[in-house]
């Protein structure tokens, strides 16, 4: 029995869960051949059982909870609504739906219909959406109905469901709450069957395909309960919008592998005391959110909540350690941090109980072999690319770029697949971050990680983001220049740039200084990623020339 196996693998991680050297040495990914997430694991956790498995509150107050039991009952309604409309095994189905019940019955009921999902986050426009449906070979689409519109003069042929109000043209989601409580699959679902493609956010180049089978995403995500330390019976807050794959690690997967709550507070603009007292109030047990919330938070008065969740976690971007140590002193907590991709789950991490250094990633978790690879060799080392070995393939590992062999085989060329980013490691085995490979550079031949400038850059009270890029420098060939959102109430001019200068010569050694300043809103992706390549070309366009000075920018020699 399939279900037999992968709870054997869940059992065991929950069991050890402190004992990282136990873990890692002896998991095994369990090893299947028919599995379906939905039908096999989460319809038999949910016989019965009356707990909570998603817990949403909303903005007013009002809120809704729905046990495992009303999740799977009302996903077999989707599905057979869904298989009315003409949905059927291995159709591509547009997910576009925010965070509210009908997503979970959705992913539960393509699941058991063996479909096939591409997320999508709500902000998209109609020009991506017209990307998606034609590289994704969209059959079906499911939306809210005041999205509806964004779909009107798309080419192809698809079945249109909306969630809401009726909309001209499209199938009623509603209609669901008639259909037949019991659902009879197609037939056996493959753990090798694609369940997932994902676009990536597009921060260097265009969105890449990401496709995830039955196994690779639900089964995956053991590594990622694992690190987030999830218990049954937990009430999990994860800050992530649906249509990425973070939403999916620890608003789906992982805490319902766990036999978790999924918990949800719904808002439209983010307010951190109203985040604290709802997480006060419904009793949070673990929490994960990412840099720029956690740096939201701490300008809050933490101490307000005064039963702090037992886990918290940071993902997305590296944390700075200032960070780290404010909630470490308002609620006895270390953030732990965790790396992963869309392509993969979570790879590295500062996992329950273990000592964390300050600045690293962790150690790689129970499941993953990691290598870091010198680029210009291929030989491992101490420091040079992570990457996962593929003689013994990590399960949360992606099948690979939906079309696209020759990004797949460059990913996975030479026994490794390569994550892209840089790494180094020390004498305990942990990781610690330095940039993705295409953000690192050279200046007067020294390698400089722009991550730990951005760390150093964002301790001033003055700066509330920061991304650092090379500027073209005739002597030095580049210099390192950062572009800063200031915080509320700071000038954008030569006071504060003098102020952040200085705050950067009396922590970093002389030849990674931040040179260059320029005060500015950064440009991002609609997931909310800094988009560094832009702003290196930009540099390029500012500075044709050595003497040119272009306006706004701020020159640490003239400020001293």
């Amino acid at each position: 029995m399939p279900a037999v196996e992968f709870r054997g693998a869940r059992d065991f991680l929950l069991a050890n869960r402190e004992d990282y050297p136990g873990a890692y040495e002896k998991f095994r990914w369990p090893v299947l051949t028919g599995f379906n997430w939905a039908l096999d694991w989460f319809d038999q956790i949910a016989e019965e059982n009356d707990a909570p498995a998603l817990w949403i509150v909303e903005e007013d107050g009002s809120e809704a909870r729905y046990s495992f039991a009303d999740m799977a009952r009302r996903s077999n309604q989707v599905a057979n609504r869904l298989r009315a409309a003409g949905v059927r095994k291995g159709d591509r189905i547009i997910l576009m739906l925010g965070n509210q019940v009908e997503l979970w019955e959705t992913v539960l009921a393509a699941m058991k219909l063996g479909a096939v999902l591409i997320p999508c986050t709500p902000l998209l426009g109609s020009a991506d959406l017209r990307d998606r449906i034609k590289r994704g070979h969209a059959k079906h689409v499911i939306a809210c109905s005041a999205d509806a519109s964004k779909f009107d003069g798309l080419d192809g042929e698809f079945t249109r469901v909306s969630v809401g109000e009726p909309v001209d043209g499209w199938e009623r989601f509603e209609d669901a709450r008639d259909a037949e409580e019991k659902f009879t699959p197609y037939g056996m679902t493959m753990s090798r069957d694609t369940l997932l493609l994902y676009f990536t956010s597009g921060t260097t180049a265009n969105p890449k395909l990401v496709e995830h089978t039955h196994a690779s995403y639900p089964v995956g995500h053991l590594s990622t309960m694992y690190w987030l330390g999830l218990r049954p019976g937990d009430v999990h807050l994860n800050i992530s919008s649906p249509g990425w794959a973070k939403h999916a690690w620890s608003n789906v997967f992982a805490p319902w592998n766990a036999e978790a709550c999924v918990f949800i507070f719904n808002y439209t603009r983010f307010d951190a005391d109203r985040l604290l007292d709802v997480m006060e109030r419904c009793g949070v047990t673990s929490f994960c959110a990412p840099p720029t919330v956690w740096r939201m938070l701490i300008q809050a008065d933490l101490g307000r909540l005064t039963a702090p969740p037992r886990e918290v976690v940071a993902a997305g971007e590296p944390l700075n350690p200032e960070v780290i140590e404010r909630v470490r002193d308002a609620w006895g907590r270390t953030i732990r941090d965790g790396f992963g991709q869309t392509e993969t789950t979570v790879q590295i991490a500062n996992t329950p109980g273990q000592p964390v250094k300050p600045g690293s990633m962790g150690r790689p978790v129970p499941g993953y072999a990691v290598a870091l690879i010198d680029p210009l060799t291929g030989e491992p080392g101490d420091e040079g690319e992570i990457c996962l070995e593929l003689e013994e393939r990590p399960l949360g590992l992606m099948k690979g770029y939906h079309g696209d062999d020759d990004r797949t085989d460059e990913a996975m060329a030479d026994g490794y697949y390569h994550t892209g980013d840089i790494g180094s490691r020390d004498a305990d085995g942990y990781i610690t971050y330095i940039g993705r490979a295409d953000d690192v550079f050279k200046a007067s031949d020294y390698k400089i990680s722009p991550f730990e400038l951005e760390s150093v850059l964002i301790e001033h009270p003055a700066v509330a983001e920061a991304a650092v890029v090379p500027s073209p420098d005739p002597v030095r060939l580049a210099v390192p220049k950062a572009y800063v959102t200031l915080a509320q109430g700071w000038p954008a001019d030569a006071e504060t740039a003098k102020a952040v200068f200085a705050h950067c010569r009396g922590r970093l050694s002389p030849y990674k200084r931040v040179r260059l300043l320029e005060f500015a809103s950064l440009p991002k992706t609609v997931s909310g990623k800094i988009r560094r390549v832009e702003l290196r070309e930009s540099e390029i366009v500012k500075h044709p020339g050595a003497d040119d000075r272009p306006e706004g920018e701020f020159r640490e020699e003239d400020l001293r």
